[in-house]
């Protein structure tokens, strides 16, 4: 097969997830507890970040927050679709 059509498909594993959150968040508590689940389950990497303690990220993101990135690109916000958090990450 041609290298231009081959598509090498990642492997859960190899994703890392990001959840932009901040304290008393109750949507990022119900995020994180998907997250930790899904991550968990298939062995992609998990990771938190308090936009609270990023001017940038709180001004990009404070209206949106739970914002769920995977492998540092928007996924999803306000809730997360764990059947599609699962087909990003492969599985």
């Amino acid at each position: 097969m041609s290298p231009l059509l081959r598509r090498d498909k990642k492997k859960p594993a190899d994703h890392t997830v990001t959840l932009l959150g901040k304290p008393g968040c109750h949507l990022c508590d119900d995020a994180r507890e998907v997250l930790l689940r899904v991550t968990g389950e298939l062995g992609a990497a998990f990771e938190e970040k308090d936009i609270t303690q990023d001017e940038g990220l709180y001004r990009t993101y404070a209206e949106q927050i739970p914002v769920t990135l995977v492998d540092g690109r928007q996924h999803d916000f306000w809730r997360v679709d764990e059947r599609r958090l699962r087909t990003a990450l492969g599985a």
